[in-house]
This record gives structure tokens, C-alpha cells and sequence, in this order.
């Protein structure tokens, strides 16, 4: 996990369980949930009491950016090939290349998630 500090002060405490992080032992979350084909942000905010949640508050601790699924295309024999269908696709059959490209996710790692975080509000914690 790449770590980057907004800012001078001290920050929230933070454990990393396999895909698991812990936020201020208010917040647990699993990362690798997050993940999708487009890139996940999610920001953890406190309330004047010092109350963890995510999405809006008075104040920001912390931020997660999830970058969206990669994943390897490998050229494969089309299993629908119909070698008489015409250029169309034509004549019952699903598909006129004789290769299609497989796309499979490459796997989750917690290395390519980025948490930033702030400087706690004096007084908050």
C-alpha cells in the first residue's frame, strides 16, 4: 500500500490485514471489495466527537484510492466459430472470427492501493 501524508500533524492509526484495513478501530474495511472496472475513492471523515465514517463529515482522516481491475487479453480459438456463417455472422452461427480475445482479471493487491492521510483535528482525538 502506497501511503502519502496531506499534511504536517499526526495522523489516524491504521493496521493492513491481508486486504483488510483498519481505520482507528472504528472503520474496517475490505479493499479488495472496492475493486471494479472503474477506480474506486472513498474518503473517511471524522465528526466533532471523533466518530469515523465514510463519505461526508467535518473533517477528513483519511482517503483511499482503489485503481480500477487490470486484466492480460490472450488471443483464443472461438468456440462459436462457424466457418460457413458469412461475414454477417449469418446463417445460425454466433460469430465469424476464427479467434476471440479472452480477458482475465489480474489478481487484487493491497500494493496498488494508495491511502492519504490528514492531520487529525486537535481536540478530536
Amino acid at each position: 500500500m502506497k501511503i502519502i501524508s496531506a499534511n504536517e500533524g499526526p495522523k489516524i492509526p491504521y493496521t493492513v490485514m491481508g486486504n483488510w484495513l483498519n481505520i482507528g478501530d472504528q472503520i474496517m474495511l475490505n479493499i479488495e471489495k472496492m475493486e471494479s472496472d472503474r477506480p474506486e475513492h472513498r474518503d473517511i471523515t471524522a465528526d466533532a466527537f471523533g466518530n469515523l465514517q465514510t463519505g461526508e463529515g467535518l473533517y477528513y482522516v483519511a482517503q483511499i484510492d482503489v485503481p480500477a481491475c487490470q486484466y492480460t487479453e490472450t488471443e483464443v480459438d472461438n468456440p462459436d466459430y462457424d466457418p460457413d456463417a458469412d461475414e454477417n455472422g449469418e446463417s445460425g452461427g454466433t460469430g465469424n472470427s476464427k479467434k476471440i480475445v479472452k480477458r482475465d482479471p489480474v489478481p487484487f493487491s493491497m500494493e496498488n492501493v494508495t491511502l492519504t492521510l490528514y492531520a487529525l483535528k486537535e481536540g478530536v482525538f
